[in-house]
């Protein structure tokens, strides 16, 4: 699959410049993705835009709370993942339950975020973890008009 993904982005390469890190970037991603065997579709999740410069993940995680999710964000990745207390493991296998249906499974979900992407927040409602974000938008990449001399 390596090769296919060099190809796709080495078309795209003579028609840019200065993009190199974006499509090596890119690249990683698809070859990442490929190399696992099952990626899994656990917890589901919806990736909004709330506003022009806005965007909101939102994680279905229903029965986990705050000291039960680790959110992380380094390298421009932002890493969201379960984390089991052994205390209240132990008291998840003494806890008389009968039949177990619903469970706390353990996950992590990666998301990469582009360099001028802020994340402003985390919270966690009504089983919905919202990890919000704002693009920002240096002035020298705002659109502006070039004066010929």
């Amino acid at each position: 699959m390596t090769n296919k993904a060099i190809s796709i982005f080495n078309q795209l390469r003579p028609l840019s410049v200065g993009y190199d890190d974006v499509f090596d970037h890119f690249e990683s991603m698809f070859n990442h993705q490929y190399d696992s065997i099952s990626q899994p579709n656990y917890p589901p999740y919806n990736i909004v835009k709330t506003g022009k410069y806005n965007y909101d993940i939102q994680v279905a995680l229903a029965g986990y709370g705050k000291k039960d999710v680790d959110v992380s964000f380094e390298n421009s990745v932002l890493t969201i993942k379960s984390v089991k207390d052994e205390a209240e493991k132990e008291v998840e296998d003494n806890d008389g339950v009968l039949h177990k249906g619903i469970a706390k499974r353990m996950f992590s979900k990666s998301f990469t975020i582009a360099e001028d992407v802020e994340i402003k927040g985390a919270e966690i409602k009504d089983g919905l973890l919202v990890v919000s974000m704002e693009r920002i938008i240096p002035d020298h990449k705002k659109a502006r008009t070039i004066t010929i001399k």
